[in-house]
């Protein structure tokens, strides 16, 4: 009857099985709570009021206790005592029973550092059974509704390795943010308007003047396209008009067939690459159809409405600088920095009539927001667009959307291809890009994937082909997946010679109790903590670095714990620990977006 009264205690204590690490820091801080007030009815703390203040980590060295609170040395000023010395009442004054904990001690000028005890241990154990696929998944955004927009190329030529490093970023990171409980939309927006357009339209009418007159009888613009990839197109237009190329009509009526027919073919293998790449858009979203609509028109209307345009030079200009002026006051920057900043204004339609790319980005925002009723919106952008990010969140602003809290912008740095330890240089204008496509010929899409997500997305990232392809602990997809199937080999073996895998009910815990096995656990009790910082801090490559760190350390416990041969009770225990392994590397890979195969 004790043990069943101690653990409907512990459940009491814990408000969510998930996050083992925040029921544990939540349940240091009760205890705490509970003895202070035991002290203070006996007298022993004086006559202060109110509660004891402080925070529960986990320190970085295990001698330290496996949780470690500061409370005695943040409540002894008020209490006009000694930290060393509250720590000790509080210590003496501490109930552990039915708690996570089988011991405190104190160290150092007053820290009280915590031991869990085996029924932690076993809990995190049977929150991964519980939940198997959904573990480390939490309601933390539950009831929002969350865009990320990503890798929005031009349509003008083939996927890049800029895009490859965008498109991972904005999948993976979309992953994170449903795994917290919240409606994540994946979108690309399709640039098929603007300036953009009209140079891919000169490059193919260009080649396609070659093809038909010679290439020295007519010059390439030094602007346009130089990519294979137009000529191509170029070689399809004119198959397809069969000799009616060129003809008495205007030039600019061909260019606009041209595009059509260039975006008619480049989208599609846009998609097709993208889909071989493990990424699938809730929608494609046309620049166009924001002009076509004439919802660009309606949206500067609006500004000028709320008084935040003018008209100069024939061209009607957005006061950014009055917009940009008020979010850094509202952001807290002083009038004397404002006044400092080179702020300039933006031209939202040009004298001839035309709407700038600004005025469209402008009116794709109001439309995720007040159109779609998105609560957040996350963009993920190229670095070289940080200039953009404060004028397009003060527009919104000034359209009364709160662009400057519900727009994230999540800059990434530029993707250093290397071969052989050697740069390989790359370069959209001259065709020398290195196309995803042909990226995905020469690695394996799980590697792709696991490479760009593998570093915070504002560094840079290096990415060596030759270590991407290699099949061992060097190369970290490799050793990931390897622990995988590594445990699927045992489950495997284990079931062969007749042997069934545990409930955690049917478990002794107190078998895993050497430093190995305990450090394993306690890296499986990290995962949701690691979902939730990717979350919060937009940087899905959290994942990748747990992934790896719960690999070495399913390596080193498999070393140094014999399962196949041992005792029962001691070969389930340990095989419960490993497969409980599996089901968190598998969730983990996942939501990066990479395979988890079973033989290797």
């Amino acid at each position: 009857g004790g043990r069943k009264a101690e653990r409907k205690k512990r459940q009491r204590m814990v408000k969510k099985m998930t996050n083992m690490i925040q029921n544990a820091k939540d349940q240091v801080a009760q205890l705490v709570a509970a003895s202070y007030a035991r002290a203070m009815e006996k007298g022993l703390l004086g006559t202060a009021q109110g509660k004891i203040r402080g925070s529960v980590e986990v320190p970085k060295d295990s001698r330290n206790g496996d949780y470690t609170s500061n409370f005695a040395l943040a409540g002894a000023k008020a209490l006009g005592m000694r930290p060393r010395d509250l720590a000790q009442i509080l210590c003496d004054h501490l109930d552990l029973s039915g708690s996570y904990f089988e011991k405190v001690e104190i160290a150092g000028p007053g820290f009280l550092n915590f031991t869990v005890s085996n029924s932690w241990y076993g809990d995190v154990l049977a929150a991964v059974e519980a939940e198997g696929a959904n573990y480390g998944s939490s309601q933390a955004l539950a009831g929002q509704k969350i865009m990320v927009e990503f890798v929005s190329a031009n349509p003008t030529g083939p996927m890049h390795m800029g895009n490859a490093r965008g498109g991972v970023l904005g999948d993976t990171l979309a992953n994170v943010l449903s795994r917290s409980g919240c409606a994540a939309w994946k979108e690309f927006y399709v640039n098929d308007a603007g300036n953009q357009i009209a140079k891919f339209a000169h490059s193919i009418y260009a080649r396609c003047m070659q093809l038909t007159l010679g290439e020295e009888n007519y010059p390439f613009p030094e602007e346009g396209y130089h990519g294979e990839d137009i000529k191509e197109l170029a070689r399809g237009f004119l198959a397809q008009v069969s000799g009616a190329f060129p003809g008495e009509t205007a030039q600019e009526t061909w260019e606009s067939a041209m595009a059509e027919y260039g975006l008619r073919i480049n989208i599609p293998k846009m998609q097709e690459d993208l889909r071989k790449y493990g990424i699938e858009y809730d929608q494609w979203f046309l620049e166009s159809e924001l002009h076509n609509s004439g919802y660009v028109a309606e949206t500067v209307a609006a500004l000028t409405e709320k008084g935040w345009t003018y008209e100069k030079d024939g061209a009607l200009w957005l006061n950014t600088t009055a917009l940009l002026k008020e979010k850094f006051l509202r952001e807290g920057k002083t009038q004397a920095q404002v006044d400092k900043l080179e702020l300039k204004d933006d031209v939202l339609r040009r004298a001839n009539g035309f709407y700038t790319y600004f005025a469209a980005d402008i009116a794709y925002h109001r439309n995720k927001f007040e159109k779609r009723g998105f609560d957040k919106v996350i963009n993920v952008w190229g670095a070289d667009h940080h200039g953009h990010v404060a004028r397009l969140q003060a527009a919104l602003d000034g359209l009364g959307l709160d662009g400057s809290g519900r727009l994230v912008i999540v800059l990434m740095q530029l993707v250093n291809l290397l071969q052989d330890g050697k740069p390989v240089r790359m370069s959209k204008r001259t065709g020398k890009a290195i196309a995803l496509h042909d990226l995905l010929d020469e690695i394996s899409v799980d590697a792709a994937r696991y490479y760009f997500n593998n570093r915070v997305p504002n560094s840079p990232l290096d990415f060596d082909l030759g270590l991407a392809v290699r099949e061992d602990s060097e190369n970290p997809v490799y050793y990931v997946q390897y622990a995988h199937a590594r445990i699927c080999s045992l489950r495997k073996a284990m079931q062969e010679e007749g042997a069934s895998l545990p409930a955690m009910a049917d478990t002794d815990v107190s078998l895993l109790s050497d430093e190995a096995a305990r450090d394993l656990i306690k890296q499986i009790s990290q995962y949701p903590e690691e979902l939730r910082l990717a979350a919060r801090d937009y940087d899905p490559s959290y994942i990748n670095r747990y992934l790896v760190n719960l690999a070495a350390r399913f390596h080193k416990f498999y070393h140094d714990d014999r399962i196949k041969g041992e005792a029962p009770a001691v070969r389930d225990a340990r095989w419960k620990l490993a497969d409980t392994v599996r089901t968190v590397l598998e969730n983990g890979l996942e939501v990066i977006g990479v395979s988890a195969p079973e033989r290797m």
